[in-house]
């Protein structure tokens, strides 16, 4: 039987023996104290490939989000965010734990805000009946929209509202280099934009652990205060900063491959006789919903008995996410069983 096919998320991931290597060889010091040098070079990295200041390594993505929140915000404000982001869906009440703030939740297309629905959410600054309107929070890719994406084009514009309002702008980019890779689009334009930008390196990109925190100088030394009240800093993190790198170094033009396997996957869904509806397929994101042939328990626990795992993402929802360890053989043996389901050769 062919190995374990998991498409639960591309968090799944494993180190290449590369990366491996990479790690293993790190110089390395105590990080709070600034010593280690491959989390400084991993910083600097990230930083100047998208046009910021500063950069702070941290745990998690979560964790990045968090921070970038605290530091711009403060109680009684608001963050202005799509319903669907992981911000707000996905962050265990973060926002309101952490930084005492309120959302106004935009219901955007797929995850996505326009300038004009960010516009119509900012509260006028004379009536103390409403919180403040502080942050403005985007996410690239979006999870809960399949994968799709903002191009520089649409950041700019969404941008200009926050200007004109003197709004802070954050990017949850947990899949931003999917983004990236699919729209053509410059990380440098990036710095243009945004305030501060939260990158994730253990998604497509194939690290075990790591994101990244990117803004200015001043910014990243408040949110390196709030790293450790969050108990957010390491010490000889240098060996997770090498992996970040690798993949950085390594891992970020094949992303194309995770895109192309995915619009493979759609294919394959919409020529199915048990398919009601899939989301466009854009980046590595495939999410479909199922007719009443099958629920989604019944389709997710057919799937695991081919040794495939999947993840249920709602009544009748499923979600695939591939990656860097989805091989041709699998990808293979998987439309080969999205083929046979047809026929109900798998049993339900």
């Amino acid at each position: 039987m062919i190995q374990k096919i998991d498409l639960r998320s591309d968090t799944v991931t494993r180190p290449t023996p590369a990366m491996l290597e990479a790690m293993f060889a790190a110089p390395v010091g105590d990080d709070v104290y600034g010593e280690d040098p491959t989390v400084n070079a991993l910083e600097e990295k990230t930083a100047a490939m998208f046009g910021m200041e500063a950069g702070l390594f941290c745990p998690s993505g979560t964790m990045t989000n968090q921070i970038a929140i605290k530091v711009h915000t403060a109680p009684l404000t608001e963050i202005i965010c799509d319903v669907t982001s992981h911000i707000h869906q996905y962050e265990g009440g973060g926002i309101a734990f952490n930084s005492a703030a309120s959302t106004a939740l935009v219901h955007g297309e797929r995850g996505k805000m326009t300038p004009q629905q960010v516009e119509a959410h900012i509260r006028p600054l004379d009536n103390i009946h409403f919180p403040e309107t502080r942050l403005v929070a985007l996410e690239n890719t979006c999870n809960k929209g399949g994968g799709a994406y903002y191009t520089v084009e649409e950041i700019a514009a969404i941008s200009g509202v926050c200007k004109r309002h003197n709004l802070a702008l954050h990017l949850d980019g947990a899949r931003v280099f999917n983004a990236l890779a699919a729209s053509g689009d410059s990380a440098q334009d990036y710095g243009l934009y945004f305030d501060s930008i939260s990158i994730c390196l253990s998604k497509g990109l194939g690290a075990p652990v790591g994101s990244v925190l990117l803004g200015s100088k001043a910014f990243i030394k408040r949110a390196r205060r709030i790293r450790k009240v969050l108990g957010g800093g390491w010490r000889q993190a240098g060996y997770l900063a090498a992996a970040c790198i690798h993949a950085l170094d390594h891992h970020v033009e094949r992303l194309q491959e995770d895109h192309k396997k995915a619009k493979e996957l759609e294919q394959a869904l919409l020529e199915s006789n048990y398919v009601e509806s899939v989301l466009p397929v854009e980046t590595n994101i495939v999410i479909f919903k199922l007719n009443d042939t099958y629920t989604d328990a019944a389709f997710v626990a057919a799937l695991a008995r081919e040794n495939i795992l999947a993840a249920s993402f709602g009544p009748q929802m499923v979600r695939f996410v591939t990656h860097l360890d989805v091989t041709d053989e699998m990808q293979q043996h998987l439309l080969q069983v999205l083929q046979a389901l047809n026929k109900h050769e798998v049993p339900a």
